[in-house]
């Protein structure tokens, strides 16, 4: 009779081999047990042929079989004082890196929900750039000074001819409180739009090639031409939309009816 085959006599069983066999009675695989504590399979491999000089470091080895321990089922701080007591190491718990620790599979995010995450951002992130864009793009209204309408003589001039003119600048100035918006031409870009008081004036650009009015207090909005003082846009006040305010355009429209009765100019 052996020694080994005394009675009372337990087989020894190395401490890989013991997880070798927790791991097979629980039918998992290396792939399984790499799954949950994140250590790779390489490094499991190790563990269970006690290759500990293969792994990084004394406290990684540690580290690795408590977390393999756990994870089959056994006491993993006794095999890691069991194997630092056999290898060495610290006295004091020699923790592993955060990212080889063993995680709940219920409380890791599916891998789907970041995928939803970063489209959402990207989504989020281009909408504002194109808002942002679309404001950059906008057209600035002309500034509007506040400058003293010219106080009207008695006898006014008589309206240019549509020859003549053609190609002098035209200057909306209001004696009220007005509210307008100028576009060069249907549906073509602002190129005023807001509201001005008893004093302030406009001059249509130089570039506006059809510019229409539009505009419900057409009498507090005083027409020049050039140096010349047309008179009221309307007579009353009525809605106006589409009104050309094209130098000769005006001029045409002013022969045809007579300039109403001066108005007197708003208080300085």
């Amino acid at each position: 009779m052996t020694e080994q085959d005394e009675p009372g006599q337990e087989e020894y069983v190395s401490l890989g081999e013991r997880l070798r066999r927790a791991r097979e009675a629980k039918g998992m695989s290396l792939d399984d047990i790499a799954g949950r504590t994140r250590i790779p399979i390489r490094h499991l491999q190790n563990i269970e042929r006690e290759e500990w000089d293969a792994l990084p470091a004394v406290t990684y080895a540690i580290g690795f079989t408590r977390n393999y321990a756990n994870a089959v089922g056994l006491d993993g701080a006794s095999l890691a004082r069991e194997l630092r007591d056999a290898i060495g190491g610290p006295s004091h718990r020699a923790a592993a890196p955060e990212y080889y620790a063993q995680a709940d599979p219920a409380r890791v995010p599916p891998r789907s929900l970041a995928v939803i995450a970063i489209v959402l951002a990207a989504v989020l992130i281009a909408g504002y750039l194109l808002w942002r864009r679309t404001l950059d793009g906008a057209p600035a209204p002309a500034p509007v000074a506040e400058v003293p309408v010219p106080e009207r003589q008695p006898a006014a001039p008589p309206a240019p001819t549509a020859q003549a003119a053609a190609g002098q600048p035209v200057t909306l100035v209001a004696t009220g409180e007005v509210w307008l918006r100028i576009a060069d031409g249907p549906g073509g870009a602002t190129l005023f739009m807001g509201s001005m008081r008893a004093g302030d004036r406009y001059q249509l650009p130089a570039t506006a090639r059809q510019p229409l009015i539009r505009s419900g207090r057409p009498q507090n909005l005083r027409v020049l031409v050039g140096a010349r003082d047309l008179g009221p846009l309307a007579p009353t006040e009525q809605v106006i939309d589409n009104v050309s305010l094209r130098p000769e355009d005006l001029a045409a429209r002013y022969a045809a009816t007579p300039p109403a009765a001066p108005s007197p100019a708003p208080p300085q």
